[in-house]
């Protein structure tokens, strides 16, 4: 029989390994709704991922900036939600990483089939554990470790680009909100135009060939009108699902559209140190040293896997027997190659995606930086065009008003400085889009604001 002792041991080891051993609680599923009200949303501008959010006082009861509806989207958005859990899943994989593997434990107890004079039973118990894995336990830590540090930068990176994504749909809401007073007031002040000439046409007085450009005006007003409440629905869902909002959701946008011109001298400076701060860069850097310390555990592994043990036995004549079991594999075949040759390979894709990266990433900022030169240019040539035009429509105006000018004349001027103003805002949102892109692909580079105004013609 097995030792009493032996079997308490066991005992008392087995309550005290369930004693550690996780348990079950069910989480249910939630309803995905949203938040109704912005207003009773909280943020902690000290985990922001950028300084200028971190400073900047959060009270979307008061209406939200632009810089507030950077730090709810970091805060609230789903997507940013979902890789905060892969974060914690790949910490949870370094975790496991850099456990020890648990020994093995082997009983075994044989009784005789028949009674024999001095025979007793046989039993056996011993304890084993693998030293392979012990050996490169190292550099599995390593890599786990440099894995959820990419994870984690990729999480910052995805944070960078969806403040970048929150100042453009800003924007846009911003200016499709701009744009619609302006339509909606160039389509009331045309009204009474078509209501004059359908009084014509009625009174036979107008043909219709003559009355073509009155009727399509105001047409043509209406149907801006309509496009561009779309395009503002379409904006304003986009901002609410990228708020984690409901789809009803109040949105109270306060403030101008995000700007930023860096100097030269800033951009070089950011430039120069670019990887050394962009998450991207980093995460990818990240990858290639957990691909580093992959590799070197593939080569760890080509040598023999070693298994040791120490036993303890009884044979059927009562004989007790202390002994040591060693297990290996011969490394006469495969000896670990065809992995080696996949982590040196994916080493070498890693290395040159990177370097592509940072290629790329040198290339955009300097067509971003001669673009932003010339929207700049080409911004204030509309603006001081369209600020003319909007001076002629006001004099066209007030003399069609008093029967000094014909109405297919009135039309045309206003129709250009409509198309003007329109031109404006185009070449306006267009740079505040280029320098969303800059301010992302440099990082923190406490830019200074420019003259990029909100300024609506």
């Amino acid at each position: 029989m097995l030792p009493m002792h032996g079997w308490r041991a066991g005992t008392l080891v087995g309550l005290m390994l369930l004693a550690g051993c996780a348990t079950y609680s069910p989480q249910p599923l939630g309803q995905g709704q949203g938040a109704a009200d912005v207003v009773h949303l909280s943020a902690s501008t000290a985990d922001m991922p950028l300084p200028a959010l971190r400073t900047h006082h959060f009270d979307p009861a008061q209406g939200m900036d632009s810089t507030d509806v950077a730090i709810l989207a970091v805060a609230n958005n789903p997507d940013l939600k979902v890789m905060r859990d892969q974060l914690g899943i790949a910490r949870a994989q370094s975790f496991a990483a850099g456990l020890l593997p648990d020994p093995q434990i082997a009983i075994s107890q044989d009784f005789l089939a028949h009674k024999q004079v001095g025979a007793t039973s046989a039993y056996s118990y011993g304890i084993s554990e693998d030293i392979t894995s012990l050996l490169t336990r190292s550099t599995r830590v390593a890599a786990a470790k440099s894995q959820a540090q990419q994870v984690n930068l990729d999480l910052l990176w995805a944070e960078w680009q969806t403040i970048a994504q929150a100042r453009l749909l800003f924007n846009q809401v911003i200016s499709l909100r701009a744009q619609q007073k302006q339509l909606a007031a160039e389509q009331a002040a045309l009204a009474p135009v078509d209501d004059r000439v359908r009084k014509a046409l009625q009174a036979g007085n107008l043909t219709y060939d003559a009355a073509s450009a009155g009727l399509n005006a105001y047409a043509d007003a209406s149907k801006r009108v309509s496009d561009n409440t779309i395009q503002l629905h379409q904006s304003e869902h986009d901002l609410r699902l990228l708020l984690g909002l409901a789809p009803d959701a109040p949105l109270d946008l306060i403030g101008e559209s995000f700007r930023a011109n860096p100097t030269p001298q800033q951009v070089q400076a950011a430039l120069a140190s670019l990887p050394r701060r962009r998450p991207d860069l980093l995460a990818l850097q990240a990858g290639y040293q957990a691909q580093e310390a992959t590799l070197r555990g593939a080569i760890r592994a080509q040598f023999p896997a070693l298994n040791f043990g120490v036993d303890r036995q009884r044979d059927t004549t009562n004989e007790v027997t202390n002994g040591f079991t060693i297990g290996f594999t011969l490394p006469l075949f495969d000896r670990n190659r065809g992995n080696i040759a996949i982590e040196k390979a994916t080493r070498q894709q890693l290395k040159d995606d990177y370097e592509n990266r940072l290629l790329t990433t040198r290339s955009d900022i300097a067509q971003i930086t001669a673009d932003l030169d010339t929207l700049a240019r080409q911004r204030d040539q509309l603006q001081a065009h369209a600020a003319r035009l909007d001076q002629a429509r006001v004099a066209a105006q007030a003399a069609w008003q008093k029967g000094l000018l014909d109405w297919p004349t009135y039309l045309s001027i206003r129709a250009n400085a409509l198309g003007a103003d329109v031109d404006f805002i185009a070449a306006r949102d267009q740079q505040s889009q280029q320098a969303i892109a800059l301010e992302t692909l440099l990082g923190d580079t406490d830019l200074q604001p420019s003259s990029l105004a909100a300024t609506t013609p």
